[in-house]
């Protein structure tokens, strides 16, 4: 009798040691891998209930952007992201034809892969912006002078964009087909809405939790507000 309890107590301790075990074990989320997508086109990285949610209000043609995202990749996604504390919701803010081209393209192709596409038309664009400014006046007009997806197509072929395009695993015929999205042009370039509404006065800009933070235009003005939010 008293080896059958005592085998009895054993299993019971030997199955609450297996049930707590994969508990135990569990990885947690990789929030620098999650990635959501609004109706309005806004793409969100992150934890969907991380405490501070950060919007940052873009343009790929702002000199600005391109030193804050060199600045702010690395710290924001292993400081904040990666534990689930802050998510970062990318608003584009466009300005001009070609902002509105790269916009398009960085919504191109899965959307797991939009923070990376994101991540390189931005450190390029010294190299791409530079090819801009050698162009004629000629030139320039095919961007805007005619159908819409053929001055997408002009300008993605005057700086480089299909080559950057197929370094992202994605072809010409795919961009092509991105960059006719008329519809998403209008869902893209109808998110400055929301920078008038908050009366956001240019690029970067931030808001935490849908309020606009003044003074806050790099990344260690940034992270000081996030620290404040925690």
């Amino acid at each position: 009798m008293k080896t059958s309890k005592g085998f009895a107590a054993l299993f019971a301790a030997l199955t609450l040691a297996a049930t707590a075990t994969p508990a135990l074990s569990a990885k947690p989320p990789n929030w620098t891998a999650t990635v959501a997508v609004a109706e309005d086109g806004a793409h969100t990285l992150g934890n969907p209930e991380a405490k501070v949610q950060v919007s940052e209000f873009v343009s790929y043609t702002c000199p600005h952007c391109a030193n804050f995202q060199k600045q702010a990749e690395a710290p924001l996604r292993l400081a904040y992201v990666m534990p689930g504390k802050v998510s970062v919701r990318v608003v584009h803010f466009v300005r001009d034809p070609v902002d509105l081209s790269v916009s398009l393209l960085v919504q191109c192709g899965d959307p797991k892969g939009f923070f990376a596409r994101h991540h390189t038309f931005l450190t390029s664009q010294s190299k791409w912006l530079a090819k801009a400014g050698k162009l004629s006046k000629a030139q320039r007009d095919r961007w805007t002078g005619g159908d819409f997806a053929a001055g997408m197509r002009a300008i993605a072929s005057d700086l480089g964009f299909y080559d950057i395009m197929a370094h992202r695993g994605i072809d010409r015929s795919s961009v092509n087909r991105c960059l006719a999205d008329s519809a998403l042009a209008q869902k893209i370039t109808a998110q400055r809405d929301e920078a008038k509404r908050l009366g956001v006065p240019g690029t970067p800009s931030f808001a935490i939790g849908g309020k606009l933070i003044d003074l806050v235009y790099d990344w260690p003005t940034l992270d000081a507000a996030i620290k404040g939010s925690l």
